[in-house]
């Protein structure tokens, strides 16, 4: 089951090798927005299958920070640089 875990942790760093050239080669923001969604998502995938074949209790803790910090990503994204409305404080 170990030699299962460890092609899939290389099949899902495969996928982020892809990810990174829709990064670079991305036509619009949502596509950059997207890969990035999958480094995190993809990362802390990875981290929870190295957990199960090396047995360690801190490689989940690892996949919790990996996947928390794909939402922030995320949110300062939108937040940040998406086109669209604006919030406009009143004076």
């Amino acid at each position: 089951m170990t030699m299962f875990f460890t092609a899939t942790a290389a099949f899902l760093f495969l996928t982020v090798v892809g990810g990174l050239w829709r990064v670079i080669r991305g036509p619009d923001p949502g596509d950059r927005l997207m890969a990035a969604q999958l480094f995190g998502t993809t990362a802390a995938a990875i981290m929870l299958l190295l957990a199960e074949t090396e047995e360690g209790a801190g490689l989940r803790y690892l996949a919790l920070m990996f996947a928390a910090l794909a939402v922030v990503v995320v949110v300062a994204y939108v937040r940040l640089v998406w086109p669209g409305d604006s919030v406009e404080e009143e004076p």
